[in-house]
């Protein structure tokens, strides 16, 4: 039995939802961290009802200082304002989820590029993709700091999920392990072009296409009073209801990706999202955000508790949605 046809399955589905839709309110669920090793039953619970009904939710008492996600910010703007010629130096490989790229990811609902640049930090495909110190010191450093330590919370979280599956809760912290050559868990740093000087045209494209992550656990920081982000539950996509999810200091948004909801057998939901353009009335400036995303290690099988789906390594997994979500140069 083939496993690719599941693998395209999402951006299948993406491919039908290019509209504008509506916006509407709904809740985003917060959940406290705090006290998580007394709690975390409590927590996990909470965790899991979010990830079936909306597959979205906040975060709070998360355990990264603010101070660091700031400074994680400033460091990753060194970057961006490279000259574009040094940018190119450290073009991202076929195959690979590292290094830079510009306005190279075409998602399948939209069928054109997001007008963004990123620059994708998997450790163990870094090689040649680093800035030099010369270029940008002490870059290498702060952002594998950070890198760890979004690790570590997504590493908390899916213990959650591990829990409710009934597998050992440090079941995911293996299938994720760091010191692994097959470690595949990346740290993006995103650039949204500024739309100050733009035309009326350029307002009708996206600045991220509707689309579902293909990690199992999307941890995203975002800059207060940059919004743009929105979401769609399943059961709200084929009417296209689209909410808001404002940014908040203090506060990290996550969500399911495909990965896990595939392993979960489907009990969880990864839930469309997008990044809209900002309206005359809102911030125009350029805009970053810093997702991490949590991609079990190329070795690691892939098989939920259920045994819905034949099993399939994360490796093999990954590559499909890679191929499927950018652009054939």
């Amino acid at each position: 039995m083939t496993t690719e046809p599941y693998a395209l399955a999402e951006p299948n589905k993406e491919a039908t939802i290019g509209g504008i839709g509506k916006t509407v309110e709904r809740e985003i669920p917060v959940i406290d961290l705090s006290d998580f090793d007394r709690r975390k039953h409590e927590i996990a619970d909470a965790l899991w009802q979010a990830s079936r009904d909306i597959g979205f939710f906040q975060v709070c008492n998360h355990g990264i200082p603010q101070a660091d996600i700031d400074a994680a910010f400033e460091t990753a703007w060194t970057f961006f304002e490279l000259p574009m010629d040094t940018k190119a130096r450290y073009p991202m490989p076929k195959g690979t989820n590292a290094g830079w790229e510009y306005k190279a990811q075409v998602r399948p609902s939209t069928g054109t590029p997001d007008n963004k640049e990123s620059y994708q930090i998997t450790p163990p495909n870094m090689t040649g993709l680093w800035p030099s110190e010369e270029e940008l010191p002490g870059f290498k450093a702060k952002m594998l700091e950070f890198e760890r330590q979004n690790w570590e919370l997504g590493m908390r979280i899916l213990s959650c999920f591990a829990l409710k599956m009934r597998f050992a809760e440090d079941f995911f912290a293996k299938a994720h392990d760091p010191n692994s050559d097959q470690y595949q868990s990346t740290l993006r740093l995103i650039h949204y072009m500024s739309m100050e000087n733009a035309k009326p045209d350029d307002f009708k494209t996206w600045r991220a296409g509707a689309h579902s992550d293909f990690d199992c656990l999307t941890i995203l920081h975002q800059k207060e009073g940059e919004g743009g982000l929105q979401v769609c539950p399943g059961k709200d996509a084929a009417e296209g209801k689209w909410t808001d999810v404002p940014p908040r200091n203090g506060y990290i948004t996550c969500n399911i990706g495909d990965m896990l909801m595939r392993w979960s057998d489907d009990q969880l939901q990864s839930t469309l999202h997008r990044v809209r353009m900002p309206r005359a009335d809102e911030y125009l400036g350029r805009r970053l955000s810093l997702p991490f995303f949590c991609q079990a290690n190329r070795d690691a099988v892939m098989q939920g508790p259920l045994g819905k789906y034949p099993p399939i390594t994360a490796g093999d997994y990954l590559t499909m949605r890679i191929s499927a979500n950018f652009a054939k140069n």
